[in-house]
């Protein structure tokens, strides 16, 4: 039995009836190379191979009475596959539209609290002899780190997988009664004090490091700099259509750039592949929100997790993230220099985010009551605070994706594209995650705020290309500097 972080609860304390705290994938297969054919059974029998390896698979949530300290995950005794291994079939030839509404209507169905935080759905029906995998777990169990350690548990290196890891019996865990459960959160409510003193000493130590990040950022907003480079240092983003209320229906869009391409921009520059790709970010936001007459004036504000899981944590699940605050800066209609000023911001942005503690947000919502919290996430709701006041615009991250080609019971895996989590006042969020040689965007939104989501998604392929443009004509001029990236 172990007991859940309070970062971890807080993914749970903040789903409602529009609002679901899990994440997942969508794996494309090319079924040609599987000796098997890819069934509902075989599907089923491969992921129960993987159990072992998976320890959270079959763990399920026991909750604290009255909401007074975080749940415990339990070994469940009940555990039955067949409740999360599912299937379904597109009208064949089903096209990569009719899949994407599909996951769409998947990922807007909450979990089953009563059972293990997870589900499986081979969809078949693709054309050209492919099948889909959509997964999702609650982001209570994983983070973008642990995540992949369940992709490597599940994918293979080769046609023919490997063997099966040796099962020990399982029995489950009998769930713990009221008194136990009261008993232990009385225990944790007696050392609130104790750790808050700890929590404010590593604040105050960390003055200091705050106010040698935010001299940088001073000298070059005096110096006449873009204001994009105002990273994080406001409290308030400016007002967009993704900061407001969410329905219970979802959107879901995918793009596809290459790798090689990316690359390209950023040779013989100071330019990192995250900078290309969050210019790309801010560059379609512009060319969707102008399209819509709801561009801002004022640089859009990212929300991007950083990872602080420690060597020794490598191979444990839960979250061990942070958030770094950047601006993206969409009020530039040229994309060369969108670019240009992107670099900087992220740099300001890390200055600041390196001055923070790494485990301060999960050492803050140790101290969060998941009863008060929901209550809290209620009210906020209720009063639509998330559209007077919100510090970041959306949230767009940046996932380690594989590196090698990868296997799904003998089916080779062509693309891999996030699904994650929306969230009342950050309707939308982009994730992208590299794979064989491309970058693979999964952009998610609430459907009646971005209806028009896979509009959103085309334009970072437009960026792309005025990105290359603009490269590639500056090389056919001798001399010519295309990019001063510092």
């Amino acid at each position: 039995m172990q007991q859940l972080s309070g970062l971890d609860g807080a993914f749970l304390t903040m789903e409602s009836g529009t609002v679901f705290g899990h994440v997942g994938s969508v794996c494309i297969l090319d079924t040609r190379t599987a000796r098997h054919r890819l069934t509902l059974r075989h599907v089923t029998r491969v992921i129960e191979s993987r159990l072992p390896l998976v320890p959270l698979f079959r763990r399920r949530l026991v909750t604290v009475p009255f909401g007074l300290d975080q749940p415990y995950w339990v070994d469940d005794p009940d555990f039955d596959i067949e409740f999360h291994v599912r299937s379904l079939a597109l009208p064949s030839p089903g096209s990569d539209a009719q899949l994407a509404e599909q996951v769409a209507a998947l990922h807007a169905r909450p979990l089953d609290r009563s059972r293990p935080l997870w589900e499986l759905y081979l969809i078949t029906g693709l054309s050209g002899r492919r099948a889909a995998i959509y997964s999702k777990i609650h982001h209570a169990a994983i983070d973008g780190v642990s995540g992949g350690d369940v992709m490597t548990a599940v994918l293979d290196l080769t046609p023919e997988g490997r063997p099966a890891p040796e099962e020990q019996p399982f029995e489950g865990e009998p769930q713990p009664g009221a008194p136990w459960l009261l008993g232990r959160s009385a225990a944790t409510l007696a050392t609130q004090p104790v750790r808050a003193v700890r929590l404010a000493t590593e604040l105050a130590r960390s003055v200091p490091g705050l106010a040698v990040a935010a001299r940088p950022l001073a000298e070059r907003i005096a110096r006449g700099h873009s204001p994009a480079l105002m990273s994080g240092a406001g409290l308030r983003a400016p007002v967009t259509p993704f900061n407001g209320l969410i329905s219970a229906h979802r959107r879901w869009a995918t793009a596809d750039l290459p790798l090689a391409e990316v690359k390209e921009v950023r040779r013989g520059t100071q330019l990192t592949v995250n900078d290309v790709v969050m210019a790309l970010c801010a560059g379609t936001l512009r060319r969707y929100l102008a399209g819509h007459d709801a561009l801002p004036r004022a640089p859009l504000v990212a929300a991007v997790p950083v990872s602080v899981r420690r060597r020794d944590q490598a191979g444990s699940y839960g979250n061990k993230i942070s958030l770094m605050l950047t601006a993206l800066p969409t009020q530039l209609e040229d994309p060369v220099e969108r670019l240009r000023v992107m670099h900087r911001a992220l740099r300001v942005a890390k200055d600041q985010h390196g001055a923070i503690p790494a485990g301060l947000l999960g050492d803050v919502t140790e101290f969060a009551m998941p009863a008060l919290v929901n209550q809290a996430w209620r009210m906020t709701a209720r009063l639509r605070l998330f559209e007077r006041v919100t510090p970041f615009n959306l949230i767009i991250s940046n996932v380690p994706g594989p590196s090698v080609p990868l296997y799904f019971a003998g089916a080779e895996l062509l693309a891999i594209y996030p699904v994650s989590a929306i969230t009342d006042g950050q309707a939308l969020n982009i994730t992208v995650m590299s794979y064989a040689g491309s970058l693979r965007f999964g952009l998610v939104a609430c459907r009646e705020t971005c209806p028009d989501l896979g509009r959103m998604a085309q334009g970072l392929r437009l960026e792309l290309d005025a990105l290359l443009k603009s490269r590639r004509a500056a090389a056919e001029v001798p001399g010519a500097e295309w990019l001063a990236s510092g």
